[in-house]
Order: structure tokens, then C-alpha cells, then sequence
């Protein structure tokens, strides 16, 4: 599949368009989304990608729409692993809940600019360099042993960009609505929602160390790398405020992308096998390895996914994990005023 210019134009200007209407008609004006709305633009931003990926299908052909599938589903469930962070995070500087919208529509752009950027850089790799494959394969094993050994409470450390900024520009304590600049006795400063927003922004680029090498062992399209990363971005803010009540209970969440992010590991190293170019591999010919194809792939990363939720929905576990991140932090806060009131001090 090779798509003219003047659909890669298309394509850009619709996702433009999309980002447009969100800020315009939802985070332009502070609320708390409802679960009905919440619900209803994430089944259009989900039903978009999949005409989308059915339009590849009728055009492309099989491969590229099994391709572009696989990869729209594994950037979706990598997102909704990064909605958990964002979550701990939002709690973590205590974001009114009206206000959060604004983080996540300006946290979910700027990863859309950031990994469009690492996406043709891992293309000009994959054309470059054979050996790629390898290096890819390589991340994403790591990055499945580092998802098993992972915590939560590792969220709440602030990014060191965040720790800088603190140190050097001056920062008001509180929020003054939505705004990311103020004053205060004439002096200007930054609030705590400029603060979150780049934490938020520090976390994608870390994120997106993962992701793009993920769907490069699904596809090395650039176009199908592209729009499944895009669409798997698009309706993020509308699907955690869906969801987040459930975050908490898919306790096996982080287990089911360390297998996904490890079965694209080892797909992305029998392929470089498969293509091995390196001199001290098999004397830098190809190793009569098996190929795994995309349509196998796609039905794997759909069943680890599946085994995934119903396993966290149906453990008692899961059940008991009633309270969200969110809801701790308003607690304590909650908790803190009573102190005031009582006249006994509060924990700093």
C-alpha cells in the first residue's frame, strides 16, 4: 500500500479536524464529561477507526487490513495502559476533575507530534538498516519485563522536566481554573496545570519507546503505522473518563502487555533471522527460522487481550478494587480539611 500525497494531505487534515472539534466543543469549556457522553464519542472515535480499517481492507487488500488492525488494537490496549499513569498522575497533583479534560486533550497532541516524528524515524531505520529488526525486538522484550516489575506508586515521582521548571520559574500552590499562566500581586507564573501537562507529555515520550517499535513488528507501513497510531490516540480523553472506575480492576492489565509486547519481540527477532543480513549471524544469511504472519499475530494479540480483562473482571481482586487512584487522593484531601476544621494539624 502506497498512498499518494494527496491522501497522506487528506488523512492529516482529518486527524487536524478531529483534534479541532475536541478542543472547540469539549475542553474549550470545563466539565466534568458525563458517562453517557463519554460513552457515546468513544464509540465514534472507535467506529472511525474500524470504517477506516475496513477501507484499507476493501482497497489494500487482506494483508494491509490485518496489518492495520493488528496494529490499531495493540496501540489501543497500550493506550488504556497509559490512561492508568495518566490517572495516578492527574491524582497525584489533585486536578480538579472539570480540568482534566484540558490535560489530556493537550497531553494526547503533543504524543500524537511526538511519535509521528519517532514513526519516520523508525521508518528510515527499518529501510536503512536491516538489523533493526533486531533492536526493535529487542526493546520490546525488555520493555515486557519492565512492565511485569513495574508499580504504580513509580507514577508519582515527578518527571525531571517537572522538577526543573519547579526549580526554576516560579509556580502558584493552587489552580486558577484552567489556566496554564497567571498573576499573582502582578507577578506572573505558571500553575500546577502547566506542571501536569508536561508530566503528562514526559510520560508519552516514554510511552511511546514501546509503541512505535509494537506496531513496526506488525507492519512497517508507514502510512498503516501512522493512522493506527493516530486513531489509537484519538478518543483517549473521551475513553478515560469511560473507564476510569474500571482502571483499577484490571489487575492483570500490566501482565497482558508484557505477553503482547513479548510475542512482537519475538515475531520482530524471527524476522530478522528470517532477513538476517549481519555478518556474524549465520555468515550474514538469512537462518531458516519460522515467519509468524499477521493474520496469526492478529488473533494472538486478540486473545491475550480477551483473557486479559475477563481474567481481572472475574478475580476477586479485581472486585475489591473499588476505590481509584482519584478517589484515595480526594479522600486524604477531604481528610485534611477535617483536620483544619478540628484544629489539629494535618500532614504536610
Amino acid at each position: 500500500m502506497q498512498p499518494t500525497s494527496l491522501i497522506w494531505t487528506a488523512t492529516v487534515a482529518v486527524i487536524i479536524t478531529l483534534l479541532v472539534i475536541d478542543f472547540v466543543f469539549h475542553a474549550r469549556r470545563p466539565h466534568t464529561p458525563t458517562i453517557r457522553e463519554a460513552a457515546w464519542w468513544s464509540a465514534a472515535y472507535v467506529g472511525l477507526a474500524i470504517l477506516f480499517g475496513f477501507g484499507v481492507l476493501l482497497v489494500a487488500g487482506k494483508q494491509a487490513g490485518e496489518e492495520y488492525f493488528a496494529g490499531y488494537l495493540t496501540e489501543k490496549a497500550l493506550s488504556v495502559d497509559n490512561l492508568f499513569v495518566f490517572l495516578v498522575i492527574m491524582s497525584s497533583f489533585a486536578v480538579p476533575r472539570p480540568y482534566q479534560q484540558k490535560v489530556l486533550l493537550f497531553g494526547i497532541a503533543f504524543s500524537l507530534v511526538a511519535r509521528t516524528g519517532l514513526v519516520f524515524v523508525g521508518a528510515a531505520l527499518v529501510n536503512s538498516f536491516a538489523w533493526t529488526f533486531y533492536l526493535f525486538g529487542t526493546v520490546l522484550l525488555v520493555s515486557a519485563v519492565n512492565l511485569l516489575r513495574r508499580r504504580t506508586t513509580d507514577a508519582h515521582e515527578e518527571p525531571a522536566i517537572v522538577r526543573w521548571v519547579r526549580r526554576v520559574i516560579p509556580t502558584t500552590p493552587g489552580y486558577d481554573g484552567n489556566r496554564l499562566l497567571t498573576r499573582v500581586e502582578g507577578r506572573r507564573m505558571l500553575t500546577p496545570m502547566l506542571l501536569v501537562i508536561l508530566a503528562v507529555a514526559a510520560t508519552d515520550v516514554l510511552f511511546a519507546v514501546d509503541s512505535i517499535p509494537a506496531i513496526y513488528g506488525l507492519t512497517q507501513n508507514v502510512y498503516l503505522v501512522f493512522t493506527a497510531t493516530a486513531f489509537s490516540l484519538l478518543g483517549l480523553r473521551q475513553l478515560y473518563f469511560l473507564i476510569d472506575g474500571l482502571l483499577d480492576r484490571l489487575i492483570y492489565l500490566a501482565k497482558g502487555l508484557a505477553a503482547v509486547l513479548a510475542f512482537i519481540g519475538v515475531r520482530l527477532v524471527l524476522h530478522a533471522l528470517h532477513e538476517n543480513t549481519l555478518p556474524f549471524i549465520n555468515s550474514g544469511r538469512p537462518v531458516p527460522v519460522p515467519d509468524i504472519d499477521t493474520g496469526t499475530a492478529l488473533l494472538t494479540i486478540i486473545l491475550i487481550l480477551a483473557v486479559t480483562v475477563i481474567a481481572s473482571l472475574l478475580h476477586p481482586a479485581g472486585a475489591e478494587r473499588s476505590t481509584s487512584p482519584r478517589d484515595q487522593v480526594q479522600d486524604q484531601h477531604e481528610d485534611q480539611h477535617r483536620r483544619v476544621d478540628d484544629g489539629s494539624p494535618s500532614h504536610r
